[in-house]
Formats: C-alpha cells, structure tokens, sequence
C-alpha cells in the first residue's frame, strides 16, 4: 500500500500562486511516476503534470509555461508549482503514485484530493 497526502491547497486571485506537496509514504516502487490530475465541477479528471523518476516530465498544453512539477525521491514529494494562476485552473488537485513492470501496472494511488479556487 501506499498512501499520498496532499498540502498546499487554498484560495487565491488570479495572476497568483500556489505550490502543491504530496508526500507518499508506504510500500512505493522505486521506479515510478509521481503527477498532478485535476477535475472541476461537472468535468472529467484530467492530467495536468507527471514526473518520472528517471527525471522526464510531462505536462498539458494548458499549463505549459505556469506550472512546473518537480520530485525529491529521497523524500518522495512531488510538488507543483503553479504561477499565473487562472480561474480556469480552479478544481481539485490530486496526486497520483504509478508503477508498471514489464508493461504491467503493478501500483496506481491517489491523494485525496486538495481544493484550489482562483478568483477573478
């Protein structure tokens, strides 16, 4: 098992920003990616930023340019930082642990989810 807690959540105008934690604790695959998926009222969940281990990242075109994701596997945190905050990006932030071997999924956790409202 592994468990994922989430900080840094909260209210801010638009243009501002915030920073994102999740810590994971448990038994975690030691090559694995750690990201950031999001979903507003009445919207699917949706990826917004993944970093492998390795060190690749991946993020959505609608984010590109504002928010940058980043790792510390010795703490095994993954944050994101968000800067010119839209009203847009207003949701629910979760953090997601996955793994795979040979192909195989083999770990696929979320956080529980931390609230992000940006105002006009």
């Amino acid at each position: 098992q592994v468990q994922l807690v989430e900080s840094g959540g909260g209210l801010v105008q638009a243009g501002g920003s915030l920073r994102l934690s999740c810590a994971a604790s448990g038994s975690i695959f030691v090559v694995n990616t750690m990201g950031w998926y999001r979903q507003a009222p009445g919207k699917q969940r949706e990826l917004v930023a993944t970093a492998a281990s390795g060190g690749g990242t991946n993020y959505a075109d609608s984010v590109k340019g504002r928010f940058t994701i980043s790792r510390d596997n010795v703490k095994n945190t993954v944050y994101l930082q968000m800067n010119s905050l839209k009203v847009e990006d207003t949701a629910v932030y979760y953090c997601n642990e996955y793994a795979e071997l040979d192909g195989i999924e083999i770990q696929n956790y979320w956080g529980q989810g931390t609230q992000v409202t940006v105002s006009s």
